[in-house]
């Protein structure tokens, strides 16, 4: 990790199929805004997302992959150097989950033993179509974890950046000191639900 003085960079990719919310999810970082039209990403967009913690600045510079079939025979070049990865798939739709395998093998085939967080994005949505009970692909294998999480509601919103922080700096203590500056939640997850889920 860097010193007080200098500012860790880290390429972090973020996949999965198209419409589960990862531009959604990165533009949320960024600006605090929650976007509430769909608009395809065509290839790619990079955008550097600031993280200040106990040990120092953090730029993510986030690689956001079109999530579109079309765009796949790009992905391999975007994925060289990674340095972490978020996995993302929508609760609410089963085959996007099913794809989750796919999307694994092609980020690892590129980016042997990086750290990857697998995130099961949407759980605002009551009518849950994956449930906690069906999410067991990080269990199977090493260096990956999951988090439920909300970019409309901002539930477990930091947590993906903060696990990779600390595996990227071999530090379990490291945590974030400053807060990104949201926009008021779209919508609420019902915690008791998020409970029984767990």
């Amino acid at each position: 990790m860097a010193s007080q003085s200098q500012i860790a960079q880290f390429k972090l990719i973020l996949v999965g199929d198209a419409g589960v919310g990862k531009t959604t999810f990165v533009k949320r970082h960024r600006t605090g805004e929650f976007e509430k039209k769909y608009i395809a990403t065509l290839g790619v967009e990079v955008h550097p997302l600031k993280f200040y913690t106990n040990l120092g600045e953090v730029i993510f510079n986030c690689w956001d992959t079109a999530g579109q079939e079309r765009f796949g025979g790009l992905r391999d070049g975007y994925y060289i150097n990674g340095n972490a990865a978020i996995i993302m798939f929508d609760v609410t739709s089963r085959v996007t989950y099913k794809n989750v395998p796919i999307w694994h093998r092609d980020l690892t085939r590129v980016c042997e033993n990086i750290p990857i967080v697998l995130c099961g994005n949407k759980v605002d949505i009551k009518a849950r179509d994956v449930k906690p009970r069906n999410i067991v692909f990080h269990r199977k294998k090493a260096n990956i974890q999951y988090y439920d999480i909300s970019a409309k509601s901002n539930y477990n919103f930091e947590k993906p950046f903060l696990w990779l922080i600390q595996k990227l700096s071999s530090n379990s203590d490291c945590k974030l000191v400053k807060e990104p500056a949201l926009f008021r939640a779209e919508a609420e997850v019902d915690l008791e639900q998020a409970k029984f889920y767990q």
